[in-house]
Parts: C-alpha cells; structure tokens; sequence
C-alpha cells in the first residue's frame, strides 16, 4: 500500500509498505480521511523518526473487524489512537491520558504502529468507534481534535459570563473557542502571530476579537478591554513566547490552560505567575468519555467541524501541505488528506 513516512528534517517520502494485519484482535481500516495535526507537524519539523507513518486523525472503512463482534466489513469507524494498559488506577478511573502506556503504541505516533497518513491503518479494538449514518468521514476525523479541545475547555471550569484568550489560531485553538463558547463564555478573544489566520478565526462567529500577536501593544490593550486580564487563557502553541504571553493577559487568580506541546525547553516569567497566583494547568489529550461527547454532538449538529477543514489532498500532496501549514503566511487551518 502506499504511505507517507518521514525522511528527514521537514521532509516526507511517498513508499510502499505492507497493508496491515489485524493484531491481538485490532480492527484494520481503509483511510478514507485523514487530519494533519499540530503534533505531526512537530514531528516533521524535527526529522524524527525517520521511517515514521503518521496519522491519529483518521476515519475509514473496517477491512477487517477483528476481534469486534459488532462490526462487520464495510462498517465506517474513527477511533482513538491510544493505547492504555486498561489496568493502572488512571484507567480504572476513566482518565487513560495518564497511564504511562497510553503512547506506548499509539496509531500514527509510534513506529511499531503505522498511523493512517496510508491507504490502510489498524486500531485497537476496543478504541475502535461507529460513525453515525450522518456523519461524513471528514467530519469524523474531526472527532480526535475536537476532544483534545473539549478536556482543555473542561479543565478550565468556565462559568457563563467568563472572559477568554485563545492563544494560537490553529484547530484547536478554534474549537477550544467553540467549547468555550457553548460552555457560556461571554467575550472571547484570539492571540495570533498570523493575520490572516487571525482574521479568518473571527469569520467563524465564535469569537470576538482578534489581537495581533507581532504587535507590542496587544497584552496592554487586552488587558485594558477585560479590566485586569482575562478569566481563562487556552494556550495552544507551545512556545515560550506564546506561553509567557498567556501569564501575562490571564488576571490575577486566573488560569492558564497549556494545550500546546513543546519539544523543547520553555522560558516563562514564573515571578508574574507567582505574584499574581495563576494556576497554570496542563492539558493532554482527553478521556474517551470525551471523545464520544465529541463525535455525539457532530451527528447532532450542536458543532459543525467541516467548517474549519480548508483543503482535501492526496497523499501526493503532504509535503507541500505541510509547507503549507507552516508558512505563517497562509490562512489555512486543518487540511483533510485522502489517501
């Protein structure tokens, strides 16, 4: 089948590999939809794994229900790309982001288990879910985002009334805005160093406000306009700069969600943070719980995530997809691939 793996430092390789095989009972899929994630971006800046077939967004059609008796061949699944042990008390208690095997073998994230950036991917059975009849494949690949956002907009406890930040106009920095939004938030604001991007955001009617992060004034003038600081702050970037930024317009006792992954080391002015007592939370990934919310309330029209999706591509065009998302000069914000 054909794939795309990584070759290098932001740089992909269109190969054959074998079509997977069902394992310890893993349903395999055919990819009909595919997101490129944030994370996955991450990976390609670096180079590493070299060899790596990336891919945790997907939706497909079962080739093979393994060991699922309540699928048949020609089902349409999305899933969950974890792999908890299912045994640890973080499992036991519905909270799986924290087991220590959770990314042990995680579909796209993992080179033991090849992720759905390919015609055919393979998920563990019982992370496996059905797409509902109304539901699209491009819409469903949507799911996997979508709760990444819900947990961090849960995680911040927002009251009807309460004042927001979305650091960073990527996917989830939308969507936490959507959640945000249905969680009863009264005025919400976007921080982002792309103006097209951050132009693009307000369009969509979630949010209020667009700040223009390459400008010096933009912390004073947020300040100003929430009369101290705003309640919460969704970070989704994962810089020091983005991160020192959130510190800085969050009020004094507000909070401070951080979404965004770093691979690297980052720099904050922890004397803010501590003289003014903001609760820095971190956020990673979901519960399932979480993830049916999600895939629930698009088959119930309460979210509508294709609205976000800005091109469908092949597997052909990954890499200048890629060059696409990172050019900090293009206004898109999820691209679908189909392979």
């Amino acid at each position: 089948m054909k794939c795309v793996s990584i070759s290098g430092e932001k740089s992909f390789v269109l190969k054959d590999i074998d079509v997977p095989v069902s394992k310890d009972g893993s349903v395999v899929l055919e990819v009909k939809s595919c997101g490129i994630c944030g994370s996955d971006i991450h990976y390609w800046v670096g180079g590493n794994p070299v060899g790596l077939v990336m891919g945790h967004e997907f939706a497909g059609v079962v080739v093979d229900p393994g060991s699922r008796k309540d699928l048949i061949k020609g089902d349409r699944v999305t899933g969950l790309p974890i792999s908890p042990c299912g045994k640890c008390d973080a499992c036991k208690h519905g909270m799986p982001q924290y087991c220590s095997e959770t990314w042990s073998e995680a579909v796209g994230l993992t080179l033991t288990n090849s992720g759905a950036y390919a015609e055919y991917t393979s998920c563990r059975a019982d992370m496996i879910r059905k797409i509902p009849n109304n539901v699209s494949f491009d819409a469903a690949c949507m799911t996997e985002p979508s709760a990444v956002a819900l947990h961090a907009i849960n995680l911040a406890n927002i009251k009807v009334g309460d004042s927001v930040l979305i650091v960073g106009g990527g996917i989830i920095g939308l969507m936490s805005a959507e959640f945000a939004r249905l969680a009863g938030a009264g005025y919400i604001a976007i921080l982002e160093t792309n103006k097209k991007r951050g132009k693009k955001a307000v369009s969509f009617g979630k949010i209020n406000e667009y700040y223009d992060a390459t400008k010096e004034d933009s912390i004073a003038r947020m300040v100003t306009k929430t009369n101290g600081g705003f309640d919460h702050v969704i970070e989704c970037c994962g810089n020091s700069h983005a991160v020192s930024e959130a510190i800085m317009a969050v009020r004094p006792g507000g909070r401070v969600v951080l979404v965004g992954v770093s691979m690297e080391a980052v720099t904050i002015p922890t004397v803010m943070a501590v003289m003014r007592e903001v609760t820095l939370q971190g956020a990673i990934a979901y519960t399932p719980e979480e993830f049916d919310i999600c895939l629930k309330l698009i088959s119930e029209k309460k979210i509508n995530v294709t609205k976000y999706i800005d091109d469908l591509v092949p597997l052909e065009s990954v890499q200048e997809s890629f060059e696409r998302l990172t050019s900090g000069r293009d206004a898109a914000v999820k691209i679908v691939i189909k392979p």
